[in-house]
């Protein structure tokens, strides 16, 4: 494992996970909130996010946490290994309003400053939503994305736990 995706909804655990990943195999983490996402929330410039995109997939190795749907494509080409994240909703839900309260009014680690966390009704309407509407198509992504890639789909945190106490 060298080029890892971590994939899922908001709340499930991805940038806790990819940290702990990268101090266990001294892997880079590449957090992509923190490069999309410039002060007060303003996104990066589609052909910027695609140079960014392009820089990290071919550096020699990473793990890369986040989604954006419109550059999955080249970053699965790239990786080795998918870690998709595929709770149930309440567990994201929970933990996405836990963050919200720890990081009340700051931006959290992974994010640039003056990004402060939020979990307003778009936010949560995309957890709820994640399975209808993006789960499948990701899951779609990923089997296509070629041969010998492993995937491990984590179905609740204790598989999580287990497997970052098996490294």
């Amino acid at each position: 494992m060298e080029k890892i995706l971590v994939i899922g909804p908001a709340g499930s655990g991805k940038t806790v996970f990819s940290r702990k990943l990268g101090k266990k195999l001294g892997l880079p983490v590449v957090h992509l909130d923190s490069l999309y996402w410039k002060s007060g929330w303003e996104p990066s410039l589609q052909e910027d996010w695609d140079e960014i995109i392009k820089t990290i997939i071919n550096e020699p190795a990473w793990i890369i946490d986040g989604n954006f749907n419109r550059t999955l494509g080249p970053r699965l080409e790239k990786a080795d290994t998918v870690f998709f994240f595929d709770f149930p909703r309440r567990i994201n839900l929970y933990r996405a309003a836990k963050r919200r309260f720890i990081y009340r009014g700051k931006s959290r680690p992974d994010l640039n400053e003056n990004c402060p966390e939020k979990l307003d009704l778009p936010f949560i309407l995309g957890i709820w939503n994640f399975k209808k509407k993006k789960r499948g198509l990701l899951l779609e992504k990923i089997r296509e994305s070629g041969d010998g890639k492993k995937i491990i789909i984590f179905k609740t945190p204790r598989m999580v736990e287990r497997y970052l106490e098996n490294i």
